[in-house]
C-alpha cells in the first residue's frame, strides 16, 4: 500500500478533474482510434491498474510519450509517465530484436561510423529496405539517417580539444549519439559559437545515450546503467564549475526529468544545470554578457517547428528569439503540430501508417511556407521532416553558426 501511495502522489494523477482536454491535444487519437486516449489509458486507467494489473491495455504501446497531454493538463497529472510507468511495468512481452537494434544507439553507431560509405549505401538500397521490412520490422519506405566517416568525439580530441585551455570560461557538452555518429558539423558548430564568445568546451568524462530510445523500447535496465554514468560526469562537470549544455532537446529533456519520472534516478543537485544550447546563449545575450555579430550577406527565408520535448521544457522562446536577431533571416510562423516520429516509433512497421498520419498536418504547414529551411532542435523531427517534405532542416545553432561573423564576435566579446 505504501508503495501504491508513493506512486499517486508522485503521478498526481488524483488531482484528475475529468476535463479531457488532454484528450483534446492528444495527436494519437485520430489517427488510431483502438488507442484509449490519455485520460483513460493515463489517470483513468492507473486507477483500475492499482487495483488489478490485468486491466492493462496492450494499446498503451501506441502513445508517443510527446508530453503534449501534460502541458495541456490544468492539474499537473503526469499523464505521460504514468502512461509510461505502466509500459514499463505491465507489458511482459520480450523486447524484439529490431527494437534493440533500434535501441542500441552507442553499440549501432560505433560499428556504422567505421564503414559509413558502405553502411549508407546499404541503408539506401530499396531492397536492404524490403529485407529489414520483412525480417524484422522495420518499415520499408523509412529513411535512414547517414553516418559520418568521422566521429565527433574523434574530431574533437584531435582538432579543438588543446585550444580549449586558453579560455577562462568553460561549459560541458552532451553531444548526444546523433552529434557523435550522424551529424559531427553541430558538434563542430557549437564549439564555433561558444569559443566566439569567449568559452571553452569540455566533453564530458564518459558519455552514454541519454536513454530516450532504451526507455521507449523498454531496455529500463540498460538505460538506467547509462543514466548513472551520465550523472557521475555530469555531476563531476557541474563541481569544476561548468554548466552542462546540449544541443537535443529531446536529449536534455530526458535527463532532466525522465531520470527522475520513469528511471527514480535523483538529479536535483544538478537538473538546473543542465541546459539546451540555445537556452544558455540567449540568456547570456539578453542579461548583457554576451554578443553575437552576424555576416550581412546571410539571407534566409526559414519556420521554426517546435519539438514536443521542447514545448514541454518550454524553451523555444530561446532558439526562436536567437533566430530572430539574425538580420538576413525572415522567420515565417507556422502552428505547433507533432511530427509523428517519436524518435524510434516511427521507424516501426506497425507505426509508420499512424506516425505519417500524425505529422501530415505539420508537412502541410511548411510545404505551404515556402520555406528555405526549417529549423528545428531535435534530430529525429529532422530525419521526419526532411523524409516526408522534401525541406532541408538544422537545428538553431548551425543556423547561427552559418550566419556568424566570427572575428566580429570575438572582438565584441574580449573584455
Amino acid at each position: 500500500m505504501e508503495i501504491q501511495e508513493k506512486n499517486i502522489s508522485r503521478d498526481n494523477f488524483e488531482q484528475c478533474i475529468k476535463c479531457t482536454i488532454c484528450t483534446v491535444y492528444c495527436p494519437v487519437l485520430a489517427a488510431r482510434p483502438e488507442y484509449p486516449g490519455p485520460k483513460q489509458a493515463g489517470p483513468d486507467g492507473e486507477r483500475y491498474r492499482l487495483k488489478d494489473p490485468e486491466f492493462y491495455d496492450a494499446a498503451l504501446k501506441y502513445c508517443l510519450n510527446c508530453k503534449r497531454c501534460e502541458v495541456a493538463c490544468p492539474s499537473n497529472v503526469k499523464i505521460g509517465d504514468i502512461i509510461q510507468r505502466a509500459r514499463l511495468k505491465y507489458d511482459k512481452k520480450p523486447v524484439k530484436l529490431r527494437d534493440r537494434m533500434l535501441a542500441e544507439t552507442d553499440f549501432v553507431g560505433s560499428l556504422a561510423t567505421t564503414v559509413a560509405p558502405v553502411t549508407n549505401f546499404f541503408l539506401g538500397l530499396p531492397v536492404t529496405k524490403k529485407v529489414l521490412n520483412a525480417t524484422i520490422g522495420v518499415d520499408e519506405h523509412r529513411q535512414f539517417p547517414k553516418y559520418a566517416g568521422c566521429k565527433f568525439e574523434s574530431w574533437f580530441k584531435r582538432e579543438a580539444a588543446p585550444a580549449q585551455s586558453q579560455y577562462s570560461k568553460k561549459v560541458a557538452y552532451f553531444h548526444g549519439c546523433y552529434v557523435n555518429y550522424n551529424n559531427p558539423k553541430l558538434g563542430r558548430d557549437f564549439v564555433k559559437i561558444m569559443n566566439a564568445l569567449g568559452y571553452g568546451v569540455q566533453l564530458l568524462e564518459k558519455e552514454k545515450c541519454c536513454g530516450v530510445a532504451k526507455i521507449a523500447n523498454k531496455l529500463i535496465d540498460r538505460a538506467k546503467h547509462d543514466a548513472k554514468i551520465n550523472l557521475a560526469s555530469i555531476r563531476a562537470a557541474v563541481e569544476q564549475g561548468m554548466p552542462l549544455l546540449g544541443t537535443s532537446s529531446t536529449c536534455m529533456f530526458t535527463m532532466r526529468d525522465e531520470y527522475p519520472h520513469l528511471l527514480d534516478l535523483d538529479n536535483a543537485d544538478v537538473r538546473d544545470s543542465m541546459l539546451l544550447a540555445t537556452a544558455f546563449i540567449a540568456r547570456l545575450v539578453e542579461n548583457g554578457k554576451a554578443k553575437l555579430v552576424f555576416r550581412s550577406d546571410y539571407h534566409k527565408r526559414i519556420t521554426y517547428h517546435t519539438p514536443c520535448h521542447m514545448q514541454k521544457l518550454g524553451w523555444a522562446i530561446y532558439s526562436l528569439n536567437l533566430l530572430r536577431s539574425i538580420p538576413g533571416i525572415e522567420m515565417v510562423p507556422i502552428e505547433s503540430a507533432c511530427c509523428g516520429i517519436a524518435g524510434t516509433y516511427g521507424f516501426k512497421k506497425e507505426n509508420y501508417t499512424t506516425s505519417q498520419a500524425i505529422g501530415k498536418e505539420l508537412f502541410d504547414s511548411i510545404l505551404a511556407a515556402n520555406v528555405d529551411l526549417v529549423a528545428t532542435d531535435c534530430e529525429t523531427c529532422k530525419w521526419q521532416i526532411e523524409m516526408s517534405t522534401g525541406v532541408p532542416v538544422e537545428n538553431p545553432i548551425s543556423i547561427i553558426a552559418d550566419a556568424l561573423d566570427v572575428e566580429a564576435t570575438i572582438k565584441a566579446n574580449r573584455k
